[in-house]
């Protein structure tokens, strides 16, 4: 279903879609005749190292909301689960789930700027996350091969989850089951006293010498978290105040850490490409034309060869003096 399609869905009432699929704009007809080799400058990746970390986080008497009504029977839990906590209105909330990794090397080191701190470049994700890494690297040079550099990695993990529970209910006037669902916002630790977890870790980081940039350094983390009852058991877990109907609930929180390490470089490369991207806009409009986003393609492969323009002088590429 098309944007469009959702849009007609909800304006003739009816009920879209909760989900949707993206569109990105490459077709690509299955023949070759429309493929030409295009040049792009990227950063490829040299050598990368992957670690899953686990840690615990016991959370005795989390107070659930909504409160349940007085006589409220708890038959059974239908589900429980828990995800990162992130507030979209303010990205510096100290209850911000938030994955710090630091690193020390032995054996190279992080390039600093003059003030001590660690000099760091723009990374694909388009902020600061890439640091320069210098070590000797001649004896690995000469052999051909790359040079090892080992680690330390601290991770510090602050922040809360958000922890949701299905339950089983009676009323007390009632013999019917129902479902409700409680929530409740757990803090895993303080900015000022995180959970640390320690790994340590080799990579692989090519010349220093024979290269125009020097090598980067790049981390980045996610966070999962699974939920259960610390002993397994309502009657021993679940604390309801009969007079409030507050639920307190006893809980364990197991906090999964995917972490991955890379040395990349800047390289260029020959990719073979079917062209600009093109989208079909969604809404029709009363302007005859509108312009381009991206500019047309000039280069001899994809206009015809030097020969195959419009006469009006322009030049297709630069020509060198051996030309």
């Amino acid at each position: 279903m098309k944007c469009s399609d959702r849009n007609n869905v909800l304006g003739t009432g009816g009920v879209a879609e909760r989900c949707c699929t993206g569109q990105s704009g490459c077709d690509w007809d299955g023949t070759l005749r429309n493929v030409v080799t295009e040049p792009i400058y990227v950063q490829k990746v040299y050598d990368a190292v992957l670690f899953n970390l686990q840690g615990l986080k016991t959370a005795p008497d989390t107070c659930f909301e909504p409160r349940l009504g007085c006589g409220t029977n708890v038959i059974r839990i239908s589900d429980i689960r828990c995800r990162k906590f992130f507030n979209p209105d303010n990205i510096n909330d100290e209850c911000n789930m938030k994955i710090n990794p630091i690193t020390t090397l032995s054996g190279g080191q992080f390039v600093k700027k003059e003030d001590g701190c660690d000099y760091k470049v723009i990374g694909p994700d388009g902020t600061l996350s890439q640091k320069l890494i210098w070590a000797d690297t001649q004896f690995c040079d000469d052999e051909e091969q790359g040079t090892p550099v080992f680690g330390t990695q601290n991770i510090e993990v602050s922040g809360c989850v958000e922890v949701e529970m299905d339950l089983v209910v009676t009323p007390c006037d009632s013999n019917s089951e129902s479902i409700i669902t409680l929530t409740a916002v757990v803090e895993i630790a303080p900015t000022c006293n995180p959970l640390v977890l320690t790994n340590f870790f080799e990579i692989c980081v090519p010349s220093v010498y024979d290269t125009a940039f020097l090598p980067r350094f790049t981390e980045f983390c996610n966070l999962d978290c699974v939920v259960r009852l610390a002993t397994n058991s309502i009657q021993r877990d679940f604390t309801l105040d009969p007079r409030t109907g507050e639920l307190s609930v006893n809980l364990i929180i197991s906090l999964c850490i995917s972490c991955e390490k890379k040395i990349v470089v800047p390289v260029q490369l020959c990719v073979l490409s079917t062209g600009f991207v093109q989208l079909s806009p969604e809404q029709a409009s009363i302007c005859p034309t509108f312009p381009r986003l991206f500019p047309r393609q000039i280069d001899e492969n994809s206009v015809g060869g030097a020969g195959g323009g419009s006469g009006s002088g322009c030049r297709p590429r630069c020509q060198s003096a051996e030309e």
